[in-house]
């Protein structure tokens, strides 16, 4: 299973939301036809799907393979964080209610 963190860039991916590394993995996948069709096949993906999942796995993989790849896949996804991305994980059970949110203005209640 790869990291929490891996998931949340393959939906950021799917979802064209991070376009800087969108464009990143889609050079690094460029001569592996088959995490290029996986890229493809995330593209509008649910949350959660198996398409995210096997992205996040070619990844995992590509990370382990190349260090420079996986310190510059980190290093956007820390900036997209930053420059308006919202990253919210949520790892194990949950009991309870939970909200994800980024600019919260007021209350919340349940």
């Amino acid at each position: 299973m790869p990291e929490p963190i891996l998931l949340s860039i393959a939906t950021a991916l799917a979802t064209k939301a991070a376009t800087g590394l969108y464009d990143l993995v889609k050079r690094k996948f460029g001569k592996d036809p088959e995490a290029t069709m996986a890229l493809e096949a995330a593209t509008g993906a649910p949350e959660e799907a198996e398409p995210i999942r096997v992205l996040a796995d070619r990844l995992e993989a590509a990370e382990r393979a190349d260090p420079e790849f996986a310190r510059e896949l980190r290093a956007g996804w820390a900036q997209h964080a930053e420059t308006g991305g919202v990253v919210n994980q949520i790892a194990g059970t949950v009991l309870g209610k939970v909200v994800q949110a980024r600019d919260i203005h007021g209350n919340i209640s349940f």
